[in-house]
């Protein structure tokens, strides 16, 4: 197996600390070139030190914001992102999405301050069961942020860990849930969603399905990634912006990330099985030119894995960790350098999640 420099080894390592990686979807590789893709960020508090690992400063966030501003990228909500996709239009370079998990107090009182004075739109996913309780925003402080333009979607009713739920009852206490959260859309704010955030970014098969039968655009999984026409519309990626991951050099970083076009072949469900732990990702790159096949570096849960294989006649790419996983949710992640800039770089990654490790 040939091996990166030095330089492009730490610079790889860097992007899985980082949490870098990309949903995957069967896409060509023509379409994707051609709709270009979206930088995704979620945050959740702003301003709160009691909660470290979940916020972000103030002078971050304006950081963050000054940075787009000054180079002129174009900030939508998630809604208008999806809207690209599903039209299948170009996008324009530099799109950047910007989306808020929870809906706590520290956003409206130390986040939406900074984005009305940049002149910016977020999405903010809420779950229902839990308006104005502890330090969460109120209906009618969410009626508010829904006058100035702030696109709020569902995170659920309950919040639950639908995962750790026996297969037979999952789907329908899913459903259930989802429901119940519509109603109170309906009934509170006068719209159904069509966006879903995965409570703790879990999800399943069957959970996707759901969604789509409810008429659901698209859901937005708890992994990092650029957006775009490889993306599986029902585990849409999102940087994490947050703690020691919130200053303004990762920031940049992941702004210039790209997307790796490849077809996922195997597995279908996330969600790991006594019967296939340690367990086997494949994947199809859809054009080899486009990346350095020499460069190619996989990571599992963030540490540099040199077992995987790479067919040259199929370009399937197969990966499989040498011991079981043994952490609740796992990221199998692929890097490479784009074959035309050598200080760009290509990533895809999928989630693992063992439902046996409570959280």
């Amino acid at each position: 197996m040939n091996n990166l420099t030095k330089n492009g080894l730490i610079f790889l390592a860097l992007l899985v600390l980082l949490g870098v990686g990309s949903s995957i979807q069967n896409k060509t590789e023509n379409t994707a070139m051609q709709l270009g893709q979206i930088t995704c960020f979620v945050y959740h508090r702003f301003g709160d030190e009691r909660y470290p690992s979940t916020n972000i400063s103030i002078k971050d966030f304006r950081k963050h914001l000054e940075y787009l501003k000054n180079n002129e990228y174009r900030v939508i909500t998630l809604g208008q992102a999806v809207e690209f996709l599903n039209r299948g239009k170009p996008i324009p370079e530099k799109t950047v999405a910007l989306s808020i998990d929870d809906g706590y107090q520290s956003f409206l009182e130390n986040g939406m301050p900074l984005l009305r004075e940049y002149g910016y739109k977020a999405t903010l996913f809420i779950n229902t069961n839990q308006f104005g309780s502890g330090d969460l925003l109120s209906e009618e402080e969410i009626r508010q942020l829904i006058k100035e333009g702030i696109e709020i979607q569902n995170h659920s009713h309950s919040h639950a860990y639908f995962v750790n739920l026996d297969p037979k009852e999952l789907a329908e206490a899913f459903r259930n849930d989802l429901l119940k959260s519509q109603s109170i859309f309906l009934e509170k704010f006068g719209f159904k969603p069509n966006l879903y955030s995965y409570p703790y970014g879990e999800y399943t098969p069957d959970m996707q399905d759901i969604l789509k039968k409810e008429g659901y655009v698209a859901a937005i999984a708890q992994k990092s990634g650029v957006i775009s026409s490889f993306s599986d519309p029902y585990a849409l990626p999102r940087f994490p912006v947050a703690g020691i991951f919130a200053g303004i050099d990762g920031f940049i970083r992941k702004l210039k990330m790209k997307s790796m076009p490849v077809q996922l072949l195997q597995p279908v469900n996330p969600l790991l099985q006594s019967t296939n732990n340690p367990p086997t990702l494949q994947l199809k790159v859809i054009d080899p030119r486009i990346i350095n096949l020499n460069s190619i570096q996989c990571f599992i849960g963030g540490t540099m894995e040199d077992d995987f294989s790479f067919d040259a006649k199929t370009n399937i790419l197969s990966i499989k960790a040498r011991y079981p996983l043994n952490s609740r949710r796992t990221l199998y992640t692929i890097t490479a350098q784009s074959a035309a800039i050598s200080d760009e770089w290509h990533w895809v990654s999928f989630l693992w999640i063992n439902n046996k490790i409570e959280e």
